[in-house]
C-alpha cells in the first residue's frame, strides 16, 4: 500500500488538488481527496501509514477522518498567511489540523494585499489564503506560486453591522447610514482589502457612497474596521460576515445583509507558495483545507461553497 501511494504521488509529479465538499463526504470525490491528503502526509513524513501502526477508526468515521487517525510524528512549522476575515475560521483549522498531524501552524492574518506585496519582496511564508482570487493569481503568473496550486475555498459575504445600544434602523439598509446618529462608518482600506473594495462597490450600487464618503474611517484590514465600530470608533461598519458571526461581535451587535446583488462575488483563493521553507507540510495543510470538516468551519463563519466551474466561467 505504501509503495503504491509514493508510486501515485510520483506519478501526479506531486503537484495534484482535489476539492472536497460536506455533501461528498461519502462519495468517491471524498476518497479521492483522502487518498490525495493521505499520500501527501506520507510522502511529507507526517503520517506513518503502515497497517501495523494503523489503529482501528471509529465506528461511522468518514474515510478523511480515517485518513487522519494515523499515528503522526511531528513535521515542523507551517507558516500561513490570511486574510484578516478568517482569523476566527483559520484558528479553528489550523488547531484541528495541528492536533492531526503534529505540525505546527505559525498563523498570520491581515490584509490581503499587504501579504501579496510581502510576498513578492520574499516573505518566507509557506501558503497564503486571500479574500479574493486575484492576488494569488498574479503570484501564479509570477512564478511565485506553484503552478495549478491556486483553488477557490470560499464566497465571503458583506454586513452592515453596528452596535446594540445603536439607535440605527438597520431594516432600512444602506439608507440607514443617513441617519444623523451615524458620523463615522467603519470599511477597510479599498486600496488593498477586497473586503473594502466591496464595501465601496455596494454604496456606490445603493446611491449611498456620497452621502457617508466624508464619514468613511479606513481600516488596515477588515478585522481592524471591526475593531473601530466594536470600540465606538465608529458608529456602524460595513464588516465581513465571518467577524459578524464571530463570538465577540455576535453577542456585542446586530446586522443586515448587505445583498449581493450590490457587490462582485467575494470568491476567495488560496495558493501554495513556490518559497515555502517546509512544502511538503504546507501541501498537507493545503489538502486538509480541502476537506468536509475545514468545509464546516467555514459555512459556521458564513462562507458558501464556490459555485461550480463552468458556472463562474458563464459568469465572471
Amino acid at each position: 500500500m505504501r509503495l503504491m501511494i509514493l508510486e501515485d504521488l510520483n506519478r501526479r509529479g506531486n503537484t495534484g488538488f482535489s476539492l472536497c465538499h460536506p455533501k461528498d463526504h461519502e462519495s468517491a470525490q471524498a476518497l479521492a481527496c483522502a487518498t490525495a491528503l493521505a499520500a501527501s502526509l506520507l510522502f511529507a513524513g507526517v503520517f506513518l501509514l503502515g497497517r501495523d501502526a494503523r489503529p482501528s477508526a471509529p465506528q461511522g468515521a468518514s474515510r478523511v477522518e480515517m485518513a487522519f487517525a494515523a499515528p503522526q510524528k511531528a513535521c515542523g512549522v507551517v507558516t500561513v498567511a490570511a486574510a484578516a476575515d478568517l482569523i476566527y475560521a483559520m484558528n479553528e483549522m489550523t488547531a484541528q489540523f495541528e492536533k492531526a498531524s503534529g505540525c505546527t501552524v505559525r498563523l498570520s492574518t491581515g490584509s490581503s494585499g499587504n501579504f501579496f506585496s510581502q510576498i513578492e519582496n520574499g516573505a518566507p511564508f509557506d501558503l497564503f489564503f486571500s479574500a479574493d482570487m486575484e492576488y494569488p493569481k498574479k503570484l501564479e503568473a509570477e512564478g511565485l506560486a506553484v503552478p495549478g496550486s491556486v483553488w477557490v475555498y470560499g464566497v465571503g459575504k458583506i454586513v452592515l453591522w453596528v452596535r446594540n445600544e445603536s439607535r440605527v434602523d438597520l431594516s432600512k439598509g444602506l439608507a440607514s447610514l443617513r441617519d444623523s446618529s451615524v458620523r463615522k462608518v467603519a470599511i477597510a482600506n479599498p486600496q488593498h482589502a477586497p473586503y473594502g473594495r466591496a464595501a465601496e462597490e455596494a454604496l456606490r450600487r445603493a446611491g449611498a457612497y456620497e452621502a457617508v464618503e466624508e464619514r468613511l474611517v479606513l481600516g488596515e484590514n477588515i478585522s481592524q474596521a471591526a475593531q473601530f465600530v466594536e470600540s465606538g470608533n465608529a458608529d456602524a461598519g460595513i464588516l465581513a460576515l465571518s467577524l459578524a458571526l464571530s463570538p465577540g461581535l455576535k453577542a456585542q451587535g446586530r446586522y443586515w445583509k448587505i445583498p449581493e446583488t450590490l457587490y462582485a462575488p467575494l470568491e476567495q483563493g488560496a495558493a501554495l507558495l513556490r518559497a515555502s521553507p517546509n512544502p511538503q507540510a504546507a501541501r498537507a495543510f493545503m489538502e486538509f483545507a480541502k476537506t468536509p470538516a475545514a468545509a464546516t468551519v467555514l459555512e459556521r463563519y458564513g462562507f458558501t461553497a464556490p459555485a461550480p466551474k463552468q458556472e463562474r466561467e458563464r459568469n465572471p
